[in-house]
């Protein structure tokens, strides 16, 4: 949570957490959280929620496939049954902006998915706004951009970088945009208390790459070899369709108003400054 968003939650703040693993019920215990079992994919299991969560973070992903998001519409008729939350939370996807050819993004650019999976979060955004709206909560969107996380497994491109999968030459590469996993979970936790009604918020970093440039940054800071660079057509031939799909989108988020209204004091401003921690094996 880390001590900057730690002090604007009051000391006796009860911590309940959903899960669908009764394997993770003592572990929840044992660092103070109430465990609910539940399942975003079974409606009738979320009836405890009602009435019993004050504030909200929805953390959970849409569903793989299809072009709506059952989970958040579950989760949206649960907390409608009884008194309402005080504030809800949804952590959605910079994707819901789709390409925008490397031009600079603010909050109040309109979304446009370009991919199913963007697709089912835009509805996830509707849903949480008609909550909001109808019942009168705090809703709020986060956007986030790729998340690593050099403590965890699969968490930094090492891996990749040890594969030797190409990235786009300089003339085809597109823009992306990064956030630490630790700055993120300060960046929810203070939206839970701080966020304004119905507003959205781009959650990254103040970095400015390109994909190519990131890749190569890394390469350098682990001491491995730079990622060939390839043509936008070779890449096709190459490299997997979701992976793809990433290299097809071109942006630059604007977090101004994280800043600003969230009060957001980013730990690692850069990945130059994240990505000097050990990462995981």
């Amino acid at each position: 949570m880390g001590q900057r968003a730690a002090r604007i939650v009051p000391a006796k703040t009860r911590l309940l957490a959903l899960t669908s693993s009764t394997e993770r019920v003592a572990s929840l215990r044992a660092q103070g959280i109430t465990p609910l079992v539940g399942n975003l994919d079974a409606p009738a299991t979320l009836l405890r929620l009602a009435g019993i969560a004050t504030r909200v973070l929805h953390l959970a992903p849409p569903p793989s496939e299809g072009w709506t998001d059952p989970r958040t519409l579950a989760l949206v008729r649960a907390l409608r049954r009884r008194s309402h939350p005080v504030s809800l939370v949804y952590a959605s996807t910079s994707g819901v902006y789709g390409d925008c050819a490397g031009a600079w993004v603010d909050e109040t650019r309109a979304s446009h998915p370009d991919t199913p999976r963007a697709r089912r979060r835009v509805f996830a955004e509707h849903y949480v706004r008609f909550l909001g709206r109808s019942a009168g909560i705090r809703t709020s969107i986060l956007r986030i951009p790729g998340i690593y996380a050099p403590d965890r497994e699969g968490g930094t491109p090492h891996a990749r970088l040890r594969k030797g999968t190409p990235v786009l030459q300089e003339p085809d590469d597109v823009y992306t945009n990064h956030i630490h996993a630790d700055d993120l979970a300060r960046a929810c936790v203070l939206a839970v208390w701080r966020a304004r009604a119905q507003r959205v918020y781009n959650i990254n970093d103040d970095t400015r790459l390109k994909m190519g440039d990131y890749f190569d940054l890394a390469a350098d800071l682990y001491q491995l070899p730079r990622p060939p660079r390839v043509a936008r057509e070779g890449a096709r031939a190459q490299l997997p369709v979701m992976l793809l799909s990433f290299m097809s989108e071109s942006r630059r988020m604007v977090n101004a108003r994280m800043k600003q209204e969230l009060g957001l004091r980013l730990r690692f401003a850069t990945v130059a400054q994240g990505l000097m921690e050990r990462p995981a094996p």
